[in-house]
Order: structure tokens, then sequence, then C-alpha cells
């Protein structure tokens, strides 16, 4: 009894004893973790006899123990029981099906396991095939039963729970690189990058250039990573920190663990240390080129999951340069074909992908080559094409064009999209007769050959607005001259202004190959000229908003104390002194290039101007080219400038855009040319037989 007694004093002394927080991040390789994903945003519903999907990943680094479905749902109150069921398939594979319950007002939650063999790495798909009847029928006969008393509303609190221990570290930066992007890592804030305290330009750029690469590989729209000065405080707790640095600014306890066979005068280089403890990557060198061409590269997402080892060296003839966007006029909407079985509405989506600033222009075609099964109801079948959910046209399906049918659609001009967006295929495959029990063998289908096509015609958006941010920051996926001026002093919610708003450009910059300049508030006017500017700080500690005051939409006051109201907006000064702004006014130190203000009275009121630049999630709350935030997250956005945007392209410009246009062109340029050399010949023949007989 005594010697258990010591034994349990023991373990609680042991349970008093303060952990350190790096060694706190050391976990042992059995510890379980769960990352839970859940279902959309809001509530959804289901009617009637339809499904629904839910997608949740699964890391490359997990080791899934179990995979939890924890449904929230309501069913209406007068569904049959006995006749109505609910099956849950997991990448297509069914699993479990249940009769819902109408106990607790038709309110039900169920939990329950899914089967681990079904998964797969990467997305996976939970799908929700509801059959729901709210009336007894013949069991040989259909019954339309799609009304609005067959539901089953999903709550929000739904969700899907991956319980997992994460791998051990051993991929070298490709591991390292994808776990720091991770989903599980985001959300738990445990990833950062830092820079030295009071960054030089070239640390800013390097740094900014690797945060790029970064959050290319985020899914979730409403992370980011942060970016801030490298101490003790902050990479507390972390699990995965990159430290970007010139060699002597590289803290002591890290340095110490670098390789000393390069020369860091002629080489960048990216180390992997503490991997056991707290892993940390350095990017450093003595050269502030090699610097900026090292955070290059790991702008390049597809080299740094090149990198196996936990070494990696750059010189002046390493190739870090990403293959450039291309973008083509002619879209293939699938390699293979696509086969859709199953009778009723049955779809297939496609997404293009376009840069932010390119919108589709006039004269766009599509031309889907599909075949579909004889057995249909060919007076009710038909197929029908959306772009982003807005159809743009249908055709009836007919029995004598069942084994080859061709659908051409022109792209409607006044869809107004740009950047990405989804081709939808919809076919009604309805079935001859009323009859439930329908033969397996004799199930109706459709198939979208690889010959499906569209021809895209774009052009470039150049309104300065925010209805087309990241425009002119990013063009055609790269950074388009850019330049930052940051304020005099530098604090934590700085740094963080500059992460937000490179954490959302990164997603956009599909290249490494753009220029993103760092300056001082006291920048040269000639370093600003043909460059699109974000200058972010106060009227009092950034000269260029402050010298800009009299331009920008929302103004300071006399001191800089507070914003004034404007046509748009009355504004209490003491309201003034505790908002963030977000201004995009024209540059007025090049014409055709802008300027964007993140500014507000101190630098915790323009970090909140800021976020609103920061996730996919927030950018939508801003439009026009003026907006305001609160600390309650209320935003204000107004359109000031009447007309807008840079000088429009030349003809000469559209017309190499167009292939179809320009190819028109060279051919008639080429009859012409034709013509005239025929032309020629034919004059000068006559001409030498007019002179031959005046010789006779």
């Amino acid at each position: 009894m005594k010697k258990q007694l010591v034994i349990l004093l023991t373990c609680l002394s042991l349970l008093l004893i303060p952990i350190h927080p790096a060694a706190a991040e050391t976990l042992p390789q059995d510890h379980k973790s769960t990352y839970t994903t859940s279902f959309t945003g809001t509530d959804s519903s289901l009617t009637g006899s339809s499904a629904q999907q839910q997608y949740f990943e699964v890391l490359d680094y997990w080791n899934v123990d179990q995979v939890k479905i924890k449904l929230h749902f309501q069913i209406s109150q007068i569904t049959e029981e006995q006749i109505s069921s609910v099956t849950l398939t997991l990448n297509g594979s069914p699993f479990y099906t249940f009769r819902p319950s109408l106990q607790d007002n038709g309110e039900q939650l169920l939990t329950l396991a899914a089967p681990k063999g079904f998964l797969k790495k990467g997305t996976n798909t939970l799908g929700i095939q509801g059959y729901l009847k709210t009336d007894r029928q013949d069991d040989l006969f259909c019954s339309v039963d799609e009304t609005s008393d067959n539901w089953l509303h999903l709550f929000n609190t739904s969700s899907v729970n991956v319980i997992y221990t994460a791998k051990p570290l051993s991929g070298g930066i490709s591991d390292f690189s994808e776990r720091f992007a991770g989903i599980d890592t985001l959300t738990k804030n445990q990833s950062i990058l830092t820079v030295p305290d009071k960054s030089t330009a070239a640390e800013m750029e390097a740094a900014t250039y690797a945060l790029s690469g970064f959050v290319k590989g985020i899914t979730l729209n409403d992370e980011t990573i942060p970016l801030l000065p490298y101490r003790a405080d902050t990479v507390q707790n972390k699990a995965a920190v990159v430290l970007v640095a010139m060699y002597d600014r590289v803290p002591s306890e890290l340095k110490a663990q670098l390789s000393s066979t390069e020369d860091l005068g002629t080489h960048a280089l990216l180390q992997l240390v503490n991997k056991d403890t707290q892993p940390t990557l350095v990017v450093t060198s003595k050269d502030e080129n090699l610097l900026i061409k090292a955070g290059r590269l790991i702008a390049n997402p597809e080299l740094i999951g090149q990198i196996t080892s936990d070494l990696k060296t750059v010189t002046d003839a390493t190739e870090v340069s990403a293959p450039a966007l291309s973008i083509s006029s002619n879209i293939t909407f699938t390699e293979t074909g696509d086969k859709l079985t199953g009778a009723h509405h049955q779809e297939q989506t496609y997404f293009i992908s376009l840069p932010a600033n390119r919108s589709i222009a006039d004269s766009g075609k599509i031309s889907l080559d599909f075949r579909y099964a004889q057995n249909l109801d060919f007076t009710r079948s038909l197929v029908t094409v959306s772009i982003n959910n807005t159809p743009i046209g249908s055709k009836k399906l007919t029995k004598e064009l069942a084994n080859g049918d061709i659908l051409n659609l022109s792209v409607p001009q006044n869809l107004n999209i740009s950047g990405n967006f989804s081709v939808t295929v919809a076919f009604d495959l309805e079935i001859e007769g009323a009859r439930c029990i329908i033969d397996r063998d004799q199930m109706p289908w459709a198939y979208i050959s690889k010959d499906s096509v569209m021809q895209l015609n774009t052009k470039d958006r150049t309104d300065l607005l925010f209805n087309n941010y990241p425009y002119p920051f990013i063009r055609d996926g790269i950074y388009n001259h850019v330049a930052v001026v940051l304020p005099e002093q530098m604090d934590d919610y700085a740094y963080l202004s500059v992460s937000n708003i490179f954490n959302l450009l990164g997603k956009y910059a599909s290249g490494n190959i753009g220029n993103i300049q760092f300056y001082t508030d006291t920048v040269n006017a000639d370093h600003l000229k043909n460059n699109n500017i974000i200058a972010i700080g106060a009227y009092k500690n950034n000269k260029v908003i402050r010298d800009q005051n009299a331009k920008l939409y929302f103004q300071y006051n006399g001191d800089g104390t507070t914003i004034r109201s404007n046509e748009k907006m009355s504004i209490e000064e003491q309201y003034g002194a505790r908002i963030g702004t977000l201004q995009l006014i024209d540059s007025p130190f090049e014409a055709g290039r802008a300027l964007l203000a993140v500014t507000g009275v101190s630098s915790e009121e323009y970090y909140l101007g800021s976020k609103l630049l920061a996730t996919e999630r927030d950018k939508w709350k801003v439009f026009g080219d003026g907006a305001i935030v609160d600390k309650d997250g209320n935003v204000s956005a107004h359109r000031f400038k009447t007309i807008t945007g840079a000088a429009e392209d030349s003809v000469a410009q559209k017309i190499m855009e167009r292939s179809d246009v320009l190819s028109f062109i060279i051919v008639i340029l080429l009859v012409l040319t034709l013509v005239v050399l025929s032309l020629i010949l034919l004059l000068r023949k006559h001409m030498k037989k007019r002179g031959d007989k005046r010789e006779t």
C-alpha cells in the first residue's frame, strides 16, 4: 500500500512541474488529434428523393485511427417512418442506412463511425441520400412525391471528425512545407513565418515571396499564416516555424545548427532544424539577392514539393522560376469522358481557372459532344448547360441522335464573370412509364465525350475597384510591379497588416516572377513611379499617406487624430478615431497605376482594415473603392470614382488577345498580299508587251 502511495504522489508531483513551451510541442508519436469539418456554413435540406455531398480532407501525414460522422437533423413531422430512409456513402460506397425517427418532433442526433477502408488521401466525399415519403403508395408504381412536405433539415452543427496520429517528420523540406500549410496546423494557429525585428527590405521581400508559396496550399478560405518578428513569445507553442533572415541576423541558437560547408556569400541556404522539438525552416544568406531568390524558390510549390532532404542551397545558377500562366482560348472539359448514370436529374460540373483580372469577353462558345441511352421518355428528357449556376441553354434529347448528339451554345455577354468559374452540364433522364422497379441493366445514362470544348475569349478588367481586386497588384497570375510603403515604426500590428495583404494576394499569384519591393515612408517619389503602391500606416507615421490625404476618400483631420465625414458617410469624431479604412485611388506618381491606402489613426485600426483583404471569406464584404470597418466588425463600402481604370487596351492589343480574329486578319493580309503581287506581275507583263510593240 505504501509503495502504491509513493507512486501516486510521484505522478502527482510530475504533473505540477511546469512544461517549457518548446518542449510542449514534443508529443509522443501515439498522441491522437481530431480534425473537425463542419457541414456547410448554413443549414441545408433534402427534399423527396435527393442527395447532398459534404467534403472533408485526409492529409498525407495523418495515420487515421477513426472517422466519426455526427448528423444533427430534423425531418418533416408527417414523414412515414417505415418507408422513408437515409443512406450514407463514403467516396461513392454506401456504408450505413437508417430510418429517421419522428420522436422529439423529428429532431435527431446520430453519431456513427465510417469505415476507414473507404478513405483516400486528399479530398473525401460524404454522400447523404434521402428517400423521404409522406404517404404510402403502391410499391409497383412511382408517385410524384417531391413536395415541400418531404424534407430533412441538416443543421450546421453536423460534422465529420477525423481522429488521427501525425506521422514523424521524415520527408525533409517537402514534408515540413506540407505540414506548415496543413489544415490542422492552421486551425490550431501553430504556423508562423518570421523575420528579424526591424527587418530589412530584402528580408521582407523574400518573406512575402515565401508566404505567397505557402498560402497556395491552403484549402481553407478563412485561415491565414501570420508574419511577425522572430521572438520567444511569437514562436512559443508553434509547431512549424519559418525564419527568413540575413545570416548575421539569425539568432545564435539557430545559427549554431546551420551547415558550415557552404559559402553564404555566394549561396543561400534553406535548412530544416529542431525537427524533434519545434521544426524550423531557416532561409538565410549573406547576399540580399540570393536571399530573395531563395524566397522565390519557396514561392514555387512544385519545386519545394520535390526537396526531400533537410538542406537546399541556392546559387546564381539555380533555376527557381515557375512556369508562366497559360491562358488557353480552347478549354477541354474532360480528358477521358464522363458517364452519368441514373434516372431523373444528373449533373457534372467542370471548374475553369482564370486569372482574377480576366473576365469572359464576347464571342465565347461551348460545344458539347454527348450521347445517351435510348430507353428514355424523349418527350420529357433534356440537357441543360449552366455557367456559375446561370442556365445559358438547353436541348431536348431525341432517339434519333442518342448515339451522337451535339449542343452548340454562345456564352452570353451579360454574365459578368471574372476569375474562376464553373460550367455545369445537367441531364434530366426521364423514364418511359410510371413503374418504380427498374431493371438495373436498363438504367438510363448519358456520356459527355472528351471532344466537348469551350472556346473562351477573355479581356482584362482594369477598373480600379475592389470588385476586381487583386487587380492591379496581381495581373495574369503574377505580381504587377508592387511597391509596399511601410510605416515609420513597425509594430506587430504593422507586420500582421502586411501578412494579411499578402495572404490573399499570394493565393492569386500563380507565378513567382513578378516584383514586390518594400520601402520606408521616406521613399523618393522616383522609386514609386511605374509601381502599384500599397501604403500601410497612419497619418502620423506614413508620409505617403500624409502627403496624399487630400486625395483620399476618407480623409484625416488636420492633426491626423480622426477620420472626417465625407459625401457618403457622417462620421462622429470619436468613431473616426476607431475605424480602419481601405481606399483604392489613382497613383499620384504615375498615370495608369494605383495606390491602395490601408490606414487608420493607429496601428490597431489599420490592422482592422487589412483583415478585410486577408481571406476570400472577408474580401466579398468590400466593393467600390473605399471602405471602413470598426472593431465590432461593421463594414461600410462605397464607390467614389465615376470613371475608373487604366487606359483601355489599344486595338492592336485586343486583336493580339483574340486568336480567332488574329488568324482571320492574317488570312486576309495574305490574300491581299497575293492580290497585290498578282497585280504587280500582270502590270509588269503588260508594260513589257507594250515595250516590245514600240520596238517593232
